[in-house]
């Protein structure tokens, strides 16, 4: 069962990254871009129920603060102020 979750992710991945590259604004770009990093933080997590090493939770979590820190930059950064406002 775990399994084909897995492969869907994998799949969802694909429509991100689709997203990604042909987004026709940056903000559709930021959102793909961020729904691959929850698919990617899924994906770690299935990965560590599987096949018990759990140090991949800790790629995800990392994997995780890291997407939102970018999100904010970009928030940021779309709302015209500079970045050590």
């Amino acid at each position: 069962m775990l399994e084909i979750l897995l492969y869907i992710q994998i799949g969802l991945c694909a429509f991100c990254l689709y997203r990604i590259i042909r987004g026709p604004t940056v903000a559709d770009r930021m959102v793909g871009i961020d729904i691959f990093g929850v698919l990617v933080v899924g994906i770690c997590a299935i990965m560590a129920i599987t096949t018990d090493r759990m140090f991949l939770l800790d790629i995800g979590i990392a994997w995780v603060i890291l997407s939102f820190i970018g999100t904010l930059t970009l928030a940021k950064y779309l709302s015209g102020k500079k970045l050590n406002e």
